[in-house]
């Protein structure tokens, strides 16, 4: 019998995030652990009168594409892969893992010349989700792997990802309608915001945002949601910075990560773990040493990292910074082949905008 939870998950994505309707094409991503929620996704598009495609993937097969595939693959845009990209109405992917690392033991190079190959993708998935014609959801499905990850065991995984996406409340779609007119507030403070000063330890960065739009993730492009983002004017990022938690790059861990900026570019970078992937990283193209985003975690149902970022970015009282793309819909203009997510912790921090203090220890004062 199917899970409940995973049920009111499905009606979530498909009835609110997605807004599936009549004559969609929609594309579903998944690892086959997450088979039970696929069947569900399934169930209600075809009765909404959608038309499902589905891609079931495997975390040995990502090991043997980059183990073995030659440098004309890695460097190879598939037609097919563009044509989906251009041509459906909904994405749907599911993080859902039986190996958390499947990477870990290849040269970060192959991977990043496969992102490079890989860009005009996601510069096609930035334009039209701008333009309002692809509607995507990310969401996550407990797998062993994800739950021995985050340190707990697969019960208190499945409760702690079906808490922080509300679906074990029995009406989640209302939950997260309240959820984001109470975000909306926050955008709202911090649209009319010319310059934002963080300080916490180690930390003490001034970034630009007058003029570019805060988005509020309310739900509709990842669940769990909790977040505001825009993305920083580009040479309008100076200081320095140190992030609290471990950030993973395909499949490879970077601890202790500090970023120095001048004029919006990182001109000094270091890690206690990781410094090699780190400037591999950062040097990927000409994009990638300037900030695309800059957000605040709102969930505070997500209390804990877990590695993984879908959840880490929105735990509520932290902030995070992706280095790379930025997404146009903010008014950001930084392109980049990669979009990497970096947290700081601001549980005791203070964040200043225009002078004002308008954010302590975790939570906005107004």
């Amino acid at each position: 019998m199917i899970d409940p939870r995973v049920s009111r998950l499905a009606e979530l994505i498909t009835g609110y995030s997605v807004s599936v309707k009549s004559g969609d094409e929609i594309l579903i991503r998944a690892d086959v652990e997450a088979l039970p929620l696929v069947r569900e996704l399934v169930r209600i598009v075809v009765s909404s009168g959608g038309y499902p495609h589905i891609m079931l993937g495997d975390s040995q097969i990502d090991e043997i594409f980059y183990r073995y595939a030659s440098d004309f693959v890695l460097r190879h845009l598939s037609p097919i892969e563009k044509f989906f990209q251009e041509k459906i109405d909904v994405s749907i992917s599911l993080i859902s893992s039986s190996h958390t690392k499947p990477l870990i033991g290849i040269d970060p190079e192959r991977i990043r010349v496969r992102r490079a190959a890989r860009a005009e993708l996601t510069e096609i998935f930035m334009r039209r989700q701008a333009a309002g014609e692809l509607r995507w959801n990310v969401t996550i499905y407990p797998t062993n792997a994800l739950a021995q990850e985050a340190g707990m065991g697969l019960l208190e995984y499945e409760e702690f990802i079906f808490g922080a996406c509300m679906v074990d409340r029995e009406n989640p779609i209302e939950e997260w309608r309240r959820k984001a007119k109470e975000q909306e507030h926050i955008a709202g403070l911090l649209s009319r915001i010319d310059e934002l000063r963080v300080v916490s330890e180690g930390t003490d960065i001034l970034i630009k945002v007058g003029g570019r739009r805060w988005i509020n993730d309310d739900g509709h492009h990842n669940m769990p949601a909790g977040e505001v983002f825009t993305a920083p004017v580009e040479d309008g990022v100076e200081g320095h910075i140190a992030f609290s938690f471990p950030a993973i790059w395909g499949g490879f861990e970077v601890e202790g990560v500090r970023l120095e900026f001048r004029s919006g570019m990182v001109v000094d970078a270091s890690a206690e773990k990781g410094a090699d992937k780190l400037k591999k990283i950062i040097e990927t193209d000409g994009g990638s040493r300037r900030l695309g985003e800059v957000a605040f975690g709102l969930n505070y149902g997500i209390t804990r990292p877990t590695k993984q970022i879908l959840l880490d970015e929105k735990i509520g009282g932290t902030m995070h910074m992706a280095l790379g793309a930025a997404y146009p819909e903010t008014g950001g203009m930084n392109k980049s082949s990669i979009h990497w997510d970096l947290i700081l912790d601001l549980r005791r921090g203070k964040v200043y905008g225009d002078n004002d203090l308008i954010y302590e220890n975790g939570k906005f004062l107004a």
